[in-house]
């Protein structure tokens, strides 16, 4: 399920597209400290692995979605993951392209998803999750709006540590 077009102050997203699948982009998935806390830090990419994962969004009810900012180009991505029939959707985030980084964008961006998911596409609840160790997400979580609703301890391994799944929600207004 695409989303449409959304413009917010400082970047678009929109449907993930055969322009977005460029050396750039799995150049992000294979740099380690850019996949640090993702589970795609334990594969290598390629502009074919790449393009197998953006098909397998099509005829889903599930959205790969690209941003772009003037100044930047493409930047990085996000996943929407829906479960319709209980109206909720998980999201996740990446922002490979460095100079990126720090500037309020995934704010930007996720701000804008939650919002499109749970007024427009009137879903009750957006949920994310991420390792324990990875403050900026956490950051971003709160920032966002969302509520720390659990853990699931000892989840993953972290540089040979064990290292606990921190889950959070945001909720619409009944």
């Amino acid at each position: 399920m695409d989303i449409p077009l959304i413009r917010c102050a400082r970047l678009t997203l929109l449907p993930f597209a055969e322009r977005h699948l460029t050396n750039r982009y799995v150049s992000w998935l294979n740099d380690p400290e850019v996949v640090r806390f993702s589970e795609q830090r334990h594969s290598r990419h390629s502009v074919e692995s790449c393009g197998v994962y953006a098909a397998s969004f099509s005829g889903s009810s599930n959205s790969f979605i690209a941003m772009e900012t003037e100044p930047h180009g493409h930047i990085g991505n996000m996943t929407v993951t829906r479960d319709l029939p209980n109206r909720t959707a998980d999201l996740a985030i990446m922002i490979g392209h460095r100079p990126a980084w720090g500037q309020g964008y995934a704010a930007e961006a996720w701000s804008a998803i939650m919002r499109h998911l749970l007024q427009s596409e009137k879903l009750r609840k957006v949920t994310a999750g991420t390792m324990a160790e990875n403050h900026a997400m956490l950051k971003l979580m709160r920032r966002t709006g969302m509520k720390i609703e659990g853990h699931r301890s000892r989840q993953f391994v972290l540089d040979g540590r064990e290292v606990d799944l921190v889950l959070a929600a945001a909720f619409s207004i009944p």
